[in-house]
Formats: C-alpha cells, structure tokens, sequence
C-alpha cells in the first residue's frame, strides 16, 4: 500500500502543467528537461506500479496463509473445548405459567447417571459378599469407608459426631470418584461431569447446607450466629469482624466448586492439545504426543482419586470447625 501510493505521488509529481504566459514559454526547453524526466519517470511508473502490486499480493497472500493458519488453529481449539464444554442430548423444554424450565438431558448428566449406576452395581455387588476375613471388591471398599471414616472424620470433625456425616462424606467421595473415572473412558459424546461448573458448585452447596446445619445443631441455633466472631475480639471490632466471617461462609465453598472443577477441565484440555500437535505441527510426532498424552492420562486417573479426596476432607474439615465455638 506503501509503495502504490508513493508511486502515484511520483506520477502526479511528474505531469508538466502548460505554459500560460510568454515568460514560461521562453523556459520551455527547460520545461522540456523536467517533460524528459517526467516521461522517463512515466516509463518507470508501470514498474513501480507492477512491484507495488506485486508486494500487495504478496502481502496478501501472506495474510491468507496467516488466516488459514489461524483458521485451522481456530478449529483445532473448537474441538478440543467441544469435548469438554456441555452439549445437550435430548432437549426438553417447558413452560409453567410464564416461568421457562429447561431439564434437557446433556452429555454431563449422561455421565452422572453412568457413574451413578456404576457405584450402585459396584455396591450391589460387592456388599452381599461380607465375611468377617473381607476379601475382593468388598475388601477394597470397606478399606476406603473405613479411611473415610476414621482418618477423614473423626480426626477432622471428633469422635462424639463424626458417625453422624460418614454416610454423606462417603457418598460424595464415591460420587465425584466415579464421575471422574467414568469422564476418563472413551465414551462417545460423554465427559466428566465434574468438568462442569454447575455440577461441582452443587456438590459445594450440600456441603455448605449440611455445614451450617451441623453449626447449628452443635452450637444452636442462636449460638452459633452469635460466635460467629472469635472470642477475645474487642467490641469495637464486631462491625468490621462479622461481615468478614458472614463472607468466610461463602468462601468455603467457592474454593470446592472451582478446585475440583479446574483440576478436572485442565486434565483432559492438557490430553486433548497434546493430541492436537499432530495437527499442529506434523503427524510426525505422534510417538511423542501419544507419549506425553497417555502420561497425562495416568496422571489424570490418580488426580480423579486425589479431588474425590481433597473434596470429602475439606467437607468433613469445614463441618469439624462449626462443632464448637471460636
């Protein structure tokens, strides 16, 4: 662009203007030069023009290669997140005088109501099989419930209580346990649930219900509200000290939705690129990509176990701190 308007300065620059008085034509075999020099820069003009327009189409074919680039690196990064974002299945809609509700059937709730039926026929399974020397699948289980119970709850929330919150406590390890191992099998048009943000702040709100709850029944109803602040906090501070505490309420769970919800979409974006290179760079290396994401993938099966377990500790942690006051 540049250089076509520089050459149509030249060209402009270049036209004679005619002579208009006898003074001018007496300079005419000097005006006759600058004719010459204006029509040897006329020659010239059409190779100027030519490099212009040969540097523009350079310039955008240059831009196509960077659209198509762009494009295709575009379309790689739409299938990637098309694997994790929601997609609904079977939608159902309706209408309740003027209030909308939508209970579509989506790939995360099909992924619930896999890992759901998976644990209830695991259980099914496993629990008529007990004997007092436990072994197989009912060995690994009663191993988990009595981790759950002893080395999550009763040092967390005591002894006295802990008995009361083991059945939620195993029932969200369980939960979030098999969705995040079922969103691990290659099961067409099916994630893992807890990649959803609506899934895991649900799971945070059970436990911020049965949290308050168990202040409540612990503390009292009152009580529990009125050693909201710390003791030994001066009087003057409670304005400023209750609000803090009131937010610290909401905290709790806000830091269980987006822990295991971010752990769970990283894990399968990070396997879900690496495969990509393969369309990125060259199918050349895909002994190193398959490598790296099958790496990722077994790292991704100890991280479904390790946010089952984060989730229930941090549960049974924020239920033991309402047992007794500050």
């Amino acid at each position: 662009m540049i250089a076509t308007l520089l050459s149509l300065l030249l060209g402009l620059g270049a036209q004679p203007s005619p002579p208009s008085s006898a003074r001018e034509r007496a300079l005419q075999p000097v005006d006759m030069v600058s004719e010459g020099t204006a029509s040897e820069h006329g020659a010239q003009a059409p190779r100027h023009e030519e490099g212009a327009r040969t540097g523009e189409g350079a310039a955008h074919a240059g831009s196509a290669g960077h659209g198509e680039e762009g494009e295709h690196e575009g379309t790689v990064a739409e299938h990637i997140f098309h694997h994790v974002q929601d997609e609904v299945w079977v939608p159902i809609n309706f209408y309740v005088g003027a209030h909308h509700f939508d209970i579509s059937i989506t790939k995360h709730v099909v992924n619930m109501w896999i890992a759901a039926g998976l644990l209830l026929l695991v259980l099914a399974f496993a629990t008529p099989k007990r004997a007092l020397v436990p072994k197989g699948l009912y060995n690994l289980l009663e191993t988990l419930v009595l981790f759950i119970r002893d080395e999550i709850a009763v040092k967390n929330i005591g002894e006295h209580e802990a008995r009361r919150y083991v059945p939620y406590l195993c029932s969200a390890f369980f939960f979030i346990l098999f969705m995040n191992l079922t969103g691990l099998l290659p099961i067409p048009n099916v994630s893992t649930a807890t990649g959803n943000v609506y899934t895991t702040v649900v799971l945070a709100l059970f436990t911020f219900v049965l949290t308050q709850i168990a202040g409540m029944r612990a503390q009292g109803a009152i009580g529990y509200w009125v050693h909201m602040v710390p003791a030994g906090v001066p009087k003057w501070l409670y304005p400023i000290m209750f609000p803090v505490e009131i937010l610290g309420l909401f905290t709790k769970p806000f830091a269980l939705t987006v822990r295991l919800f971010a752990n769970m979409v990283a894990g399968h974006i990070v396997i879900f690129f690496l495969i990509a290179l393969t369309l990125l760079l060259s199918i050349w290396v895909w002994p190193v990509s398959v490598a790296f994401a099958l790496g990722i993938y077994m790292l991704e099966i100890f991280v479904a176990l390790v946010q089952a377990y984060v989730f229930t500790m941090l549960s049974a942690l924020f239920i033991g701190m309402t047992q007794h006051a500050h």
